[in-house]
């Protein structure tokens, strides 16, 4: 049988046999499934209900610990342009497990950050992305919100983030 062949996994922990390397590629792997649909919908359906009180119709995304997509919803009424924006202030948070509003203030001109919207195929670097920490504070994932004005979409990001330590 070729390595090719060997499901990644067996290579890691059977045939290299490192067992403080399986044991951290197991750990790895069990991080990427703390985000699963059901804590997803909790949080875009927190997110809609925060934005309805507001009277907003806003684009909600939730990304995955690798920033890969689990839910989107574009409540009834949002505009176009949002949907984007809600993606990349989710891929921010998750690509750097800091909140987009916080990177920000490193990234405005003459910052330490300066022009890092322009990597990782755009990001988005003021409020509205927000990392998820389960109870534990162990990190799930992350939410952009996008469609109101930036310090509600701040506000409703928050709160779809708390209703997971809830």
């Amino acid at each position: 049988m070729t390595i090719e062949h060997i499901p990644i996994q067996e290579i890691h922990c059977s045939v290299l046999d490192f067992p403080e390397y399986c044991s951290g590629f197991l750990q790895l792997n069990e991080r990427k499934l703390l985000m699963t649909s059901e804590i997803a919908q909790t949080v875009i359906a927190t997110a809609q209900a925060k934005a309805a009180e507001g009277g907003f119709a806003v684009s909600i995304t939730v990304l995955d610990t690798t920033a890969h997509l689990v839910a989107f919803h574009r409540m009834d009424g949002a505009m176009l342009g949002p949907i984007d924006v809600s993606q990349k202030k989710a891929r921010t948070a998750a690509l750097f497990q800091t909140d987009s509003l916080q990177l920000g203030q490193a990234a405005q001109p003459g910052g330490a950050i300066y022009t890092l919207e322009n990597t990782n195929g755009g990001l988005i670097s003021f409020g509205g992305g927000v990392v998820l920490r389960d109870k534990n504070g162990a990190f799930v994932g992350a939410v952009g919100v996008a469609g109101a004005t930036v310090e509600a979409d701040e506000d409703i990001a928050q709160a779809a983030a708390a209703a997971l330590k809830a």
